[in-house]
Protein backbone atom coordinates (compact mmCIF):
# COMPACT_ATOMS: atom_id res chain seq x y z
CA UNK A 1 0.00 0.00 0.00
CA UNK A 2 1.62 3.15 -0.83
CA UNK A 3 -0.18 6.13 0.80
CA UNK A 4 -4.15 5.72 -0.10
CA UNK A 5 -7.14 3.84 1.33
CA UNK A 6 -7.67 0.40 0.36
CA UNK A 7 -10.84 -2.03 -0.49
CA UNK A 8 -10.85 -4.54 -1.80
CA UNK A 9 -14.67 -5.10 -3.22
CA UNK A 10 -16.37 -7.74 -5.87
CA UNK A 11 -17.03 -6.77 -9.40
CA UNK A 12 -20.77 -7.82 -9.49
CA UNK A 13 -23.39 -5.25 -7.59
CA UNK A 14 -25.43 -6.67 -4.95
CA UNK A 15 -29.25 -6.32 -4.79
CA UNK A 16 -28.74 -2.97 -3.32
CA UNK A 17 -26.92 -1.80 -6.02
CA UNK A 18 -23.52 -2.04 -3.82
CA UNK A 19 -20.15 -3.23 -5.30
CA UNK A 20 -19.68 -5.56 -1.78
CA UNK A 21 -16.59 -5.84 0.22
CA UNK A 22 -14.76 -9.44 0.26
CA UNK A 23 -15.88 -9.80 4.04
CA UNK A 24 -19.47 -9.75 3.06
CA UNK A 25 -18.80 -11.44 -0.01
CA UNK A 26 -17.03 -14.80 1.53
CA UNK A 27 -19.90 -14.08 4.81
CA UNK A 28 -22.65 -14.92 1.04
CA UNK A 29 -20.96 -18.02 0.43
CA UNK A 30 -20.84 -19.39 4.09
CA UNK A 31 -24.49 -18.35 4.43
CA UNK A 32 -25.38 -20.16 1.24
CA UNK A 33 -23.65 -23.45 2.71
CA UNK A 34 -20.72 -23.47 -0.44
CA UNK A 35 -17.59 -23.36 1.91
CA UNK A 36 -15.20 -26.25 2.66
CA UNK A 37 -14.83 -27.53 6.23
CA UNK A 38 -11.26 -25.81 5.75
CA UNK A 39 -12.64 -22.78 4.49
CA UNK A 40 -15.45 -22.08 6.68
CA UNK A 41 -12.69 -22.77 9.68
CA UNK A 42 -10.64 -20.33 8.07
CA UNK A 43 -13.87 -17.58 8.06
CA UNK A 44 -14.77 -18.15 11.50
CA UNK A 45 -11.85 -17.57 13.29
CA UNK A 46 -10.43 -15.25 11.10
CA UNK A 47 -13.95 -13.07 10.84
CA UNK A 48 -13.78 -13.54 15.24
CA UNK A 49 -10.45 -11.96 14.96
CA UNK A 50 -11.48 -9.36 12.51
CA UNK A 51 -14.27 -8.60 15.47
CA UNK A 52 -11.23 -8.52 18.29
CA UNK A 53 -9.08 -6.02 16.51
CA UNK A 54 -11.19 -3.29 14.92
CA UNK A 55 -14.41 -1.62 15.40
CA UNK A 56 -17.57 -2.37 13.47
CA UNK A 57 -19.37 0.51 12.41
CA UNK A 58 -22.41 -0.21 12.90
CA UNK A 59 -21.39 -1.20 16.33
CA UNK A 60 -20.91 2.68 16.71
CA UNK A 61 -23.42 3.75 14.21
CA UNK A 62 -26.51 1.79 13.38
CA UNK A 63 -27.35 3.85 10.21
CA UNK A 64 -23.93 3.71 8.66
CA UNK A 65 -24.95 1.20 5.79
CA UNK A 66 -28.69 2.48 6.08
CA UNK A 67 -29.55 2.72 2.36
CA UNK A 68 -31.76 5.70 3.10
CA UNK A 69 -29.29 7.39 5.18
CA UNK A 70 -25.98 6.95 3.38
CA UNK A 71 -26.60 5.26 -0.05
CA UNK A 72 -23.86 2.74 -0.93
CA UNK A 73 -21.64 3.58 1.81
CA UNK A 74 -18.35 0.59 1.38
CA UNK A 75 -15.62 0.68 3.96
CA UNK A 76 -11.68 1.51 3.21
CA UNK A 77 -8.74 0.65 4.94
CA UNK A 78 -6.88 3.67 6.34
CA UNK A 79 -2.96 3.34 5.44
CA UNK A 80 -1.85 2.98 8.42
CA UNK A 81 -3.93 -0.17 8.88
CA UNK A 82 -1.57 -2.51 7.61
CA UNK A 83 -1.73 -4.85 10.81
CA UNK A 84 -5.21 -5.54 9.39
CA UNK A 85 -4.34 -6.80 5.81
CA UNK A 86 -1.91 -9.52 7.05
CA UNK A 87 -5.09 -11.87 6.82
CA UNK A 88 -6.88 -10.64 3.62
CA UNK A 89 -5.25 -13.50 1.24
CA UNK A 90 -7.44 -16.02 2.51
CA UNK A 91 -10.26 -14.14 2.02
CA UNK A 92 -9.09 -13.47 -1.61
CA UNK A 93 -8.32 -17.07 -1.92
CA UNK A 94 -11.76 -18.46 -0.96
CA UNK A 95 -13.11 -16.39 -3.30
CA UNK A 96 -10.58 -17.20 -6.27
CA UNK A 97 -11.82 -20.88 -4.90
CA UNK A 98 -15.30 -19.93 -5.77
CA UNK A 99 -14.70 -18.36 -9.16
CA UNK A 100 -15.65 -15.12 -7.69
CA UNK A 101 -14.39 -11.73 -9.57
CA UNK A 102 -12.54 -9.00 -7.15
CA UNK A 103 -10.79 -5.62 -7.92
CA UNK A 104 -8.19 -4.04 -5.58
CA UNK A 105 -8.83 -0.47 -5.25
CA UNK A 106 -6.34 2.19 -3.86
CA UNK A 107 -7.50 6.14 -3.87
CA UNK A 108 -6.43 9.23 -2.01
CA UNK A 109 -10.53 10.06 -1.72
CA UNK A 110 -12.70 7.09 -2.13
CA UNK A 111 -16.03 9.24 -1.19
CA UNK A 112 -17.47 11.32 1.75
CA UNK A 113 -16.99 10.00 4.75
CA UNK A 114 -19.53 9.29 7.03
CA UNK A 115 -17.55 7.39 9.74
CA UNK A 116 -14.31 7.36 10.78
CA UNK A 117 -12.05 5.51 13.49
CA UNK A 118 -8.37 4.27 14.12
CA UNK A 119 -8.13 1.83 11.31
CA UNK A 120 -11.20 2.31 8.44
CA UNK A 121 -13.59 4.99 6.90
CA UNK A 122 -16.80 4.01 5.55
CA UNK A 123 -17.53 6.61 3.08
CA UNK A 124 -20.05 7.24 0.06
CA UNK A 125 -18.24 6.98 -3.54
CA UNK A 126 -18.18 9.69 -5.29
CA UNK A 127 -20.46 9.70 -8.43
CA UNK A 128 -19.08 8.59 -11.50
CA UNK A 129 -17.67 10.98 -14.46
Amino acid sequence: MTGGYLRFQCTTPNDRGVLPGIFFAVNGLAREGRLTAEQEEFRRTTNAWYDAAYTTPTDVDPTVYDPAVNPGAVAWFKPTARHLLDRIGGYLDILDAHGVPYVRLESADPGRVVYEDEDQIVVIPHPEP
